[in-house]
C-alpha cells in the first residue's frame, strides 16, 4: 500500500474507534441495591428533588406525578413522564436496579434518557436515598394517565446519540464533601448540585446542551428546561439585597427583599418544592450560595 492509503486507513480506523467509544455505556460507581428503602424519607426526597414540580401538569394538579407540562428547549419539547406506581402508564414495574440506573446513569428501560431529566445532578445522591425515593414512588397512588411523547426532531430523537453526549458532558459520581467547609455548607452544595438541581436551570448551556464549565449558577438567560433563570451567585444575589435570612424567606414564601413575588417557573418550584423543605435545608442552600465558593 502507498503512504496515502495507509494514512487514510489509519484515519478511518481512528474515527471508527472513536465512534464506537462514544456509543459505549457511561456508568458510575456501583450502587448497593440490597438497601431497604424508607418511603417516609423518600416522600421528603420527592419534594427535595422537585419531582412534583416537573412531573405534574399545573393545569391538572390533582394528578400529581402523572406527567408534567412540556419543557421547551432548542432541541425540541420534552414532556416529563408519569412516574406514579401505575404498572401500565407509570414506573410501577421498575425494580430498584432499573430505577437506580435511570437516576444514576441516565439510562431507563427504553434506553438513554435525555438530560432534560437532570440525572447529571441526581447521580450525586446516596445509595440509601435512591432506595428511599424508589420506595416512596412505589407507594405513591397509581395514575394511569399515559405519558406524552417528546416532540423532538431528527437527529435528537435518536436516543443512542445520548451516549455520545454523556461522554462529553456527564460524569456519574457521588457527592464528596469538602473537608475544609462546614457540614451546613456541604449540605447546601449537595442540594444545589444534587437533588435540588439548581445548577440545571441556573447555568448557561453550550450549543450541545451541556452546562458551560466554570459558569455554573451564573444564570441562563437563553432559557433551558426550566425557562430563563437568573444568576444565583453571591455577587448577583447581594446586588438584589439578599442575605441568608432573606433567601430563606424567598424559598419559603416567594417574596423577595424588594417585596416582589416570584411567579412563573420559580414560583412553581417554591410552591411545590422549596417551601416544603426543612428550615435547615433552606438555610444550608442560602449559606452555600452566599458563601461565594462554587
Amino acid at each position: 500500500m502507498r503512504l496515502w492509503q495507509w494514512i487514510v486507513l489509519v484515519v478511518v480506523a481512528a474515527g471508527a474507534g472513536a465512534g464506537l467509544y462514544m456509543l459505549t455505556p457511561v456508568s458510575g460507581p456501583a450502587r448497593d441495591l440490597t438497601l431497604v428503602g424508607d418511603a417516609a424519607r423518600g416522600e421528603y426526597l420527592i419534594r427535595l428533588g422537585g419531582c412534583i414540580t416537573c412531573h405534574t401538569d399545573p393545569k391538572n394538579e390533582t394528578a400529581q406525578l402523572a406527567g408534567g407540562a412540556g419543557l421547551p428547549t432548542p432541541f425540541g419539547t420534552f414532556y416529563p413522564p408519569n412516574i406514579t406506581s401505575s404498572k401500565t402508564a407509570g414506573i410501577g414495574t421498575w425494580t430498584l436496579a432499573q430505577f437506580s440506573k435511570a437516576i444514576s446513569d441516565g439510562e431507563g428501560p427504553q434506553g438513554h434518557l435525555y438530560p432534560a431529566f437532570p440525572y447529571d445532578s441526581y447521580t450525586l445522591m446516596s445509595d440509601q436515598e435512591i432506595a428511599d425515593l424508589h420506595a416512596a414512588l412505589m407507594a405513591f397512588p397509581a395514575n394511569d394517565t399515559p405519558s406524552k411523547a417528546h416532540e423532538v426532531g431528527f437527529p435528537f430523537n435518536i436516543r443512542l446519540a445520548m451516549a455520545g453526549w454523556k461522554h462529553l458532558f456527564f460524569k456519574p459520581q457521588r457527592f464528596v464533601a469538602d473537608a475544609s467547609q462546614s457540614d451546613q455548607w456541604n449540605r447546601g452544595k449537595y442540594i444545589v448540585f444534587g437533588p435540588g438541581h439548581c445548577v440545571t436551570c441556573h447555568s448557561p448551556r453550550n450549543p450541545l446542551g451541556g452546562v458551560e464549565a466554570g459558569k455554573e449558577l451564573s444564570g441562563n438567560l437563553a432559557g433551558g428546561p426550566g425557562g430563563k433563570a437568573p444568576s444565583i451567585r453571591k455577587a448577583d444575589l447581594e446586588a438584589h439585597q439578599y442575605t441568608v435570612d432573606a433567601l430563606v424567606q424567598t424559598l419559603t414564601d416567594s417574596f423577595t427583599p424588594g417585596f416582589d413575588n416570584l411567579g412563573g417557573a420559580m414560583g412553581e418550584v417554591i410552591e411545590d418544592e422549596t417551601s416544603h423543605w426543612t428550615d435547615a435545608d433552606k438555610r444550608a442552600v442560602a449559606v452555600y450560595l452566599l458563601s461565594g465558593v462554587i
